[in-house]
C-alpha cells in the first residue's frame, strides 16, 4: 500500500471541499472495498478523507411517508431496522444476502453503491482494462466472462455491478441525496446515479468531483409481495450470478430489479407493463438489447426462470 496523508474532516460540506482540493484524494467510512483495492494499488489515493463521525448514520421517517437511510448507515443496521424489515422487506432481504456479517457490520449505505465492479480482470492489475487504465482494452471480452454483463455494456466493458442492496434499492425507487464542494446539494434518481460504460468505463457514477452522498430516501412503501432471489454459485459469501427484487401486487402488476447482469442495477419500465403476461414477457422485454458472450448466455434463460419462481411465490 502507498503511502497517503489523512484528514478527518467536521462536516459533510467540508468533506466535500478537502476532495475537491486534491484531485488523488477519496473517502473513506468502512473502507471493504476501498482498502483491498489500495493494497492490490488498483486505488492509490495520495490523501484519505475520514467522512464516519459526520452525523450521517440515522435512519429517520420523510414527511411524504418514506424513510431517509444516512449515508454511513451500516448494512446491518439498516438490515435489522424494523420499518425496513416491515414496509422495504427486499431491501433487508438483498442486504443479508451479500458478503458476511463481519462485512455488513463496517460496510455503509454509500459505500454499498460506490463499490467498484468484481471483474477479474479488473483485479488483476497484469491485464489490460478499460475501467482501471483507460484506453488499455477489455480483457475480458474474447476471456473468461462468465459472471460478468449481458445487457448495457460496450465493446470498451462488460463488467457488472456487485451490489445487491442497490438492486433492492432501485426497485424500491430510491434517490440519493449529496452535497457539493460549493455545499450545494441535489437529488439524484438511483437510476440515473450509475453510467453505462459506453467508451468511458472508468466513469462509473454521475458524481462530480468532491461531490458526497448524504443520505438515500426510499418513498412511501409500496406495498404488495416484496422479494430478493440471489442466485450464485455457492451458498454464501458469493456474488450475483444473477439477482432478482421485485414488487408484486395482488392484480399481477409490479416492478422488476435485475443484478449481476448489467454496469448498474438493470430495470427496464416499460418492461414491468409484461409481468402480468409472465416472466417469458417480462424478461423478453427486459434484455431486448442484450449482447451476452458464448460463456454467459446461460444467465438469459437463468433470469427467466429465477423470475418466474418469483411470481410464482408472490402469487402463492
Amino acid at each position: 500500500m502507498r503511502a497517503f496523508s489523512y484528514e478527518k474532516p467536521a462536516s459533510p460540506a467540508e468533506a466535500a471541499t478537502a476532495a475537491s482540493r486534491n484531485p488523488e484524494a477519496k473517502f473513506i467510512a468502512g473502507g471493504t472495498n476501498l482498502l483491498d483495492l489500495m493494497k492490490l494499488e488498483i486505488e492509490a489515493p495520495t490523501h484519505l478523507i475520514d467522512v464516519n463521525g459526520l452525523g450521517l448514520d440515522t435512519i429517520e421517517p420523510t414527511q411524504e411517508g418514506g424513510l431517509r437511510i444516512g449515508a454511513l448507515v451500516r448494512n446491518t443496521t439498516l438490515a435489522a431496522d424494523q420499518r425496513v424489515r416491515r414496509d422495504y422487506a427486499v431491501l433487508s432481504r438483498a442486504l443479508l444476502s451479500g458478503a458476511s456479517g463481519q462485512l455488513r457490520n463496517r460496510a455503509t449505505t454509500a459505500g454499498n453503491l460506490l463499490q467498484r465492479t468484481r471483474c477479474p480482470y479488473f483485479y488483476d492489475t497484469a491485464q489490460p482494462c478499460n475501467k482501471r487504465q483507460p484506453g488499455s482494452g477489455c480483457s475480458a471480452l474474447g476471456g473468461f466472462s462468465r459472471q460478468l454483463g449481458v445487457v448495457g455494456t460496450s465493446d470498451a466493458c462488460i463488467a457488472t455491478h456487485p451490489s445487491d442492496m442497490a438492486v433492492a434499492m432501485r426497485v424500491l425507487d430510491a434517490t440519493v441525496e449529496t452535497v457539493k464542494p460549493d455545499a450545494s446539494t441535489r437529488t439524484i434518481p438511483l437510476g440515473d446515479l450509475h453510467r453505462l460504460p459506453g467508451d468511458s468505463p472508468h466513469l462509473e457514477t454521475v458524481l462530480e468531483k468532491g461531490e458526497l452522498i448524504t443520505a438515500v430516501t426510499l418513498p412511501k412503501p409500496a406495498g404488495g409481495t416484496q422479494i430478493y432471489r440471489k442466485v450464485r454459485d455457492r451458498a454464501s459469501y458469493a456474488f450475483a450470478l444473477i439477482s432478482v427484487a421485485a414488487i408484486v401486487q395482488r392484480d399481477g402488476s409490479g416492478r422488476v430489479a435485475i443484478g449481476g447482469v448489467a454496469p448498474k442495477p438493470w430495470r427496464v419500465e416499460k418492461a414491468e407493463a409484461e409481468l402480468p403476461r409472465g416472466a417469458k414477457a417480462a424478461a423478453s422485454a427486459l434484455f431486448a438489447d442484450a449482447r451476452p458472450t458464448h460463456e454467459n448466455a446461460f444467465k438469459l434463460p437463468l433470469v427467466e426462470r429465477t423470475l418466474d419462481a418469483v411470481l410464482a411465490q408472490a402469487r402463492s
